[in-house]
């Protein structure tokens, strides 16, 4: 999975051929899937994908980090929480832990399963982190996004210096590269040694790239577009993970997906879309897909039917001849036949966001789409140029009905008393950062200096909450006006 990738990026979706040659190799190889959705944002979708759940039922339409950001708490009723000592601090929030996820459904069918990247579903509390929630392995980092090669986020809100965020297994890792590289590298470690164990395994390669900061390679240093750079490393990375499975001679038996969190931060990678990130408009949620499995489907073929990232929780676990029984209800369908036999999609719903989120509530049913107030025809009008709420209004009465009936099976959010204490851990991790080593000490202090220590009002390092139908933009630190 990528992160923050544009539709027209790809080579195959339009963009410049020269930067995904490996991508690219894949989508001839196998299907692309043309209506694959997604939430809006990272968090959402990675809870979405792991429990097979609308990101909502488990207030994962909230990320961890919302809940240290005025603008967001607003949303909420909420003001800035303050630990005994009087310091302002972020109320832990996280994945709830009564889901069942993916990698526990794996793990009892007898599959390793390993998280290589980005987990951005709890950073503080064990329960929380990966190996609290069915992964047996774990390399690369809980947060929001990190530098590439320093290994910290930037910030920890609402304070306002970085933090350190690079583990294995749940320690901290003193590692040098490019996070791109490294987790290319650790996935293709895992697929060599499971293999070679001839054990089924699952790995869920979470790459942060092309999510900024914009950290270019070394190799690709002379490249004048930094956004190009990236993209291309995250092609090599591709190339090295696909590399790995032919090494290990699985390819035959090994479904190989490769797919995107949400939209982009710039409208002119999301073409001909219309949107970025943190919106539900289609260049917000609709992103590239492609499924390979030698074999079973077959190569350079697109299929449009309709589908949401949640499905393969169901997919899966059908594949791998798990149990689908379980306490929480699944929003999940199975994608199998439609996949594999090219039956026509059993889905024509998809619930983006309800009442309570951070963005509009928003629906698609069939060939409309209702955000807000905005209705769209994405089939005839995939650029949603044309509103049709006045010319249509018994739909937007039917879809209103539907997107308000979901919001209401949102369970309550509690009191949210657990804080993050010390509001400016070392590294992240609750009990990582109780023995902090000194080099992660030494580490985190030096890049602390380089940051500011003051900023005018209205200023803050970290975008606010979305109005209305757009996101929040950012100039350097400060927040622009919204558009």
């Amino acid at each position: 999975m990528s992160d923050d990738m544009g539709w027209a990026q790809p080579g195959f979706n339009g963009g410049k051929a020269e930067f995904t040659p490996n991508i690219d190799r894949l989508a001839a190889e196998g299907c692309r899937l043309t209506q694959y959705y997604t939430h809006s944002v990272c968090a959402p979708t990675r809870a979405a994908f792991l429990t097979g759940r609308y990101a909502f039922r488990s207030w994962s339409d909230w990320r961890s980090e919302d809940f240290g950001k005025p603008s967001y708490l607003a949303k909420l009723g909420l003001e800035l929480a303050k630990t005994p000592a009087g310091e302002e601090t972020r109320r832990i929030h996280a994945m709830d832990t009564n889901e069942r996820t993916i990698a526990e459904a794996l793990g009892e069918a007898g599959y390793f399963t390993a998280l290589v990247g980005k987990w951005h579903l709890g950073e503080w509390l064990p329960e929380h982190l990966p190996m609290g929630q069915g992964f047996h392995h774990q390399y690369g980092f809980y947060g929001w996004g990190i530098d590439y090669f320093k290994k910290t986020i930037v910030h920890n809100a609402p304070a306002r210096f970085a933090v350190y965020d690079w583990h294995r297994n749940q320690k901290p890792l003193q590692e040098d590269g490019y996070a791109t590289d490294l987790i290319a590298d650790e996935s293709a470690r895992v697929i060599t040694d499971r293999a070679a164990k001839d054990e089924p395994f699952f790995i869920y390669a979470a790459f942060n790239a092309v999510h900024g900061p914009l950290n270019v390679p070394e190799r690709y240093a002379a490249m004048e577009n930094p956004r190009e750079a990236m993209l291309k490393a995250l092609d090599d990375a591709v190339g090295k993970i696909d590399a790995a499975v032919d090494a290990a001679g699985v390819r035959e038996n090994t479904l190989f997906i490769f797919s995107n969190d949400n939209g982009p931060v710039l409208e002119e990678m999301s073409k001909p879309y219309r949107g970025t990130k943190n919106t539900t408009f289609e260049g917000g949620v609709r992103v590239p897909c492609i499924v390979r499995w030698p074999g079973q489907v077959k190569p350079g073929t697109t299929n449009d039917g309709m589908m949401f990232v949640a499905d393969w929780y169901s997919t899966f676990i059908e594949i791998a001849g798990g149990r689908h029984e379980q306490e929480l209800p699944v929003d999940s369908l199975d994608m199998n036949a439609m996949i594999f036999e090219g039956v026509e999609s059993p889905r024509d719903e998809i619930i983006y966001d309800v009442s309570g989120s951070v963005r509009l509530p928003s629906i698609r049913k069939g060939d409309f789409k209702l955000m807000g107030e905005m209705l769209f025809n994405v089939v005839e009008d995939p650029s949603e140029q044309n509103d049709l709420a006045a010319a249509h209004p018994e739909v937007v009465v039917e879809l209103l009905a539907r997107v308000t009936a979901a919001g209401e099976e949102r369970p309550p959010m509690g009191e949210k008393p657990l804080l993050m204490d010390p509001p400016l851990p070392w590294v992240y991790g609750q009990e990582e950062n109780q023995e902090v080593p000194q080099w992660v000490k030494d580490h985190v202090s030096a890049i602390r200096a380089t940051q500011p220590t003051e900023y005018a009002p209205g200023e803050t390092p970290w975008p606010k909450a979305p109005q209305g139908a757009n996101a929040s933009k950012m100039d350097g630190l400060k927040d622009e006006a919204v558009k």
